[in-house]
């Protein structure tokens, strides 16, 4: 029989507004022994049925999944993965010819909490962030296989990084479906337009930074005639767009040497030769610079807050970084700046980055505020959802 997890009085408001997340001091008794991943029904003080979803140990205690329908029924993953792929088919991202890799699945964003799905024409990676989705990753491969035929040519499940790792799982990354004739491997996919290697095996996250795609052809727009340094470049992403939009030069820094070198390949594989890559650490690279030899800089650190109690430190990393861009950057200048610490809200950020510019006493200008794209999508009842967030800042 289901577990089922009662809450404490008045504890089931956010339940009833649609929140997928039960914290344990919500939770008044457990009727039954679930194990962490099962699914269990989540009732009110009353014993009035709320929703379902899956067990886990810790603060947050119950990922919803269902708030009226069955997450153990056999067309429950297919059904899902069917709505997430109406939306994506909604933003034209699933026939689009510019661009052939996008995010399927983004968690709580598409009901579906501690799921990320990437696709990257033809191979989808999977991470479980949940005891319950690693469980489930067998069915999401069939489910997956039902909704993109044989487009679908591989299943690659990168959950190592992502899962609780004191759960007692098998974190052994590896393709869990190939279809006849796949051959593994690097693979080249297209955003809009511009061509990048893609290596999910040794790459980050599930091998390229996806959520930054709209804000790459932002920078491309405003790139011409400019010498642009991307800080953090990771795989070149916005020094690919960059060079594409019309920059004399581009320098691209980051601390990783294999990411240096990927950086380079993707530059080279679209055809440019105006850059330079330099493997160095960011802030030293910052402290040297002569000012004003760059008119567009992009600063797009790892999250420097991953829980609330990092937070202060964060701003302040936050804060030292900018200031250090802002005050080198020619007169004249762009600066692209980003945060994607979930635990950094937009109101936090832009006081940090206000402060930095204070701190320079340069005359700075917003002229946009950045997001994530639509198919890292955010559910409205979990604003938690919104990460990325930055600013396009026009320095005097």
């Amino acid at each position: 029989m289901k577990a089922k997890i009662y809450l404490k009085p008045h504890r089931d408001e956010s339940v009833r507004r649609f929140h997928p997340w039960v914290f344990s001091g919500a939770i008044a008794n457990v009727v039954g022994t679930p194990s962490e991943g099962d699914i269990v029904g989540v009732f009110d003080s009353a014993g009035e049925y709320l929703a379902s979803g899956h067990w886990q140990i810790g603060s947050i205690a119950v990922r919803i999944l269902s708030f009226g329908g069955d997450p153990e029924s056999p067309s429950f993953w297919r059904e899902s993965l069917s709505a997430a792929y109406r939306a994506r088919e909604a933003m034209g991202l699933t026939v689009s010819r510019r661009t052939n890799c996008y995010r399927l699945v983004h968690g709580e964003g598409d009901g579906l909490p501690g799921l990320i799905v990437d696709w990257y024409d033809g191979v989808a990676v999977i991470q479980a962030h949940s005891v319950g989705m690693f469980r489930a990753k067998g069915r999401i491969c069939e489910a997956l296989q039902e909704v993109y035929g044989k487009k679908l040519k591989a299943v690659y499940d990168k959950s190592s990084g992502t899962a609780p790792f004191k759960a007692g799982l098998e974190l052994v990354d590896g393709y869990i479906y190939k279809s006849d004739g796949y051959e593994e491997g690097e693979k080249v996919v297209s955003e809009n337009g511009h061509k990048f290697i893609v290596d999910w095996a040794q790459g980050q996250k599930t091998g390229f930074f996806l959520d930054q795609r709209e804000n790459r052809a932002l920078v491309e727009r405003y790139s011409r005639g400019r010498n642009v340094l991307n800080l953090f470049c990771y795989t070149g992403g916005f020094s690919v767009y960059a060079l594409g939009g019309g920059a004399l030069h581009v320098d691209s820094v980051d601390s990783s040497a294999r990411a240096i070198e990927l950086a380079s390949r993707n530059l080279d594989l679209n055809g440019f030769s105006e850059h330079s890559e330099i493997c160095a650490d960011v802030k030293d690279y910052l402290g040297s610079l002569e000012d004003g030899r760059y008119d567009l800089m992009i600063v797009d650190p790892p999250a420097f807050a991953k829980h609330r109690g990092s937070l202060d430190k964060a701003l302040r990393a936050y804060q030292r970084l900018n200031a250090a861009a802002i005050g080198a950057v020619a007169p004249g200048g762009l600066v692209f700046t980003f945060s994607c610490s979930q635990v950094v809200d937009r109101q936090a950020f832009l006081e940090a980055v206000f402060s930095a510019a204070a701190q320079t006493g340069r005359r700075v200008r917003i002229l946009d505020r950045l997001n994530q794209p639509a198919d890292h999508a955010v559910n409205i009842y979990h604003p938690e959802g919104e990460y990325l967030k930055g600013l396009l800042l026009y320095v005097e």
